[in-house]
């Protein structure tokens, strides 16, 4: 088995503190058994999100960046030793505390102080009792989900899950050589080896799903065209259909790649129709995918296609 690289097995699918539209978590074993990287390289992520992939893949060197800066905060926090378990545990015990006692607008009291002070406790808080697990922020990048309507959100066990889920990550860090950013994923792809490979899970284009800034046709059709340069491995995770419609996108912009499919259901969105089944690709540098796709363990069967 590949201990550095790809493809893996993965037995037990590492689940991030964070969640967001769009979380990788149940696509991580389909996603990392469909890879072939030799793993001597870094690992890049220009769109780090939830972070579902990197912490699964566990690579020994990695650059990772997001436009969203909370997100990247927390995880360096985490990552330097600034923030610990027990410092969460804590935390949320006093805080839980307060939203059970003063209910809802507890809730917004922290929402509106997370909004001035960009506290990554609060932002733990916030994740984690917001409306469906939704990441979104207005145009001053304010944190404006509402909530959830559970004041007793923070019961005990939940807070042991989110803060032995921090201890998982922070075990996974140490030791390794992780290399954190805040801004414009073109950045990330600069000078770029051919030992490296670069994982991409940019906003879905017409799905609705940014969480902190507007990703455009534009800046779609950039990215195609910049990643498609690269002289590396690469990988970009895009939905391809649902009941409702195809993606146009991919066969306009990402045409000639290794196209692997499978069948999923996204439980995290703001409306509805962001919450339903779909198919959802991966597409692969030639080269750099499995010959031959291994079994994948998932909470429903998986439809893999091979185009």
């Amino acid at each position: 088995m590949n201990t550095r690289g790809l493809p893996r097995t993965v037995q037990r699918v590492i689940v991030p503190p964070i969640k967001c539209q769009g979380i990788k978590t149940k696509l991580t074993k389909f996603i990392l058994s469909n890879i072939s990287w030799h793993g001597q390289g870094r690992w890049i992520e220009p769109f780090l999100g939830s972070g579902a992939v990197l912490f699964n893949v566990q690579p020994d060197y990695a650059i990772v960046n997001d436009i969203n800066p909370h997100i990247i905060r927390l995880y360096q926090m985490i990552y330097e030793g600034k923030i610990f378990p027990e410092t969460v545990r804590k935390y949320l015990t006093e805080e839980g505390k307060k939203l059970l006692l003063k209910g809802e607008d507890y809730y917004y009291f922290v929402r509106e102080r997370f909004n001035k002070s960009g506290d990554p406790l609060d932002f733990i808080f916030l994740n984690r009792s917001c409306f469906n697990g939704v990441m979104r922020f207005n145009k001053k990048g304010e944190f404006n989900v509402p909530f959830c309507r559970k004041t007793d959100r923070f019961r005990q066990a939940y807070i042991t899950k989110i803060v032995n889920q921090i201890t998982q990550i922070r075990n996974i860090m140490k030791g390794k050589a992780w290399e954190f950013r805040i801004g414009d994923w073109r950045d990330c792809l600069h000078h770029v080896t051919p030992d490296d490979f670069v994982y991409l899970d940019p906003p879905y284009i017409g799905r609705h799903t940014d969480y902190y800034q507007q990703w455009t046709e534009h800046d779609a059709a950039e990215l195609a065209t910049v990643t498609q340069h690269l002289p590396c491995g690469f990988a970009l995770s895009m939905w391809k259909e649902n009941r409702y419609r195809q993606n146009q996108h991919i066969a306009q912009y990402w045409n000639g790649l290794i196209e692997r499919t499978v069948s999923h259901f996204y439980h995290v969105g703001s409306t509805e129709d962001l919450r339903n089944e779909m198919e959802e690709a991966l597409l692969i540098k030639p080269g750099f995918a499995t010959a031959i796709t291994p079994s994948v363990e998932s909470d429903k069967p998986l439809q893999l296609t091979f185009v």
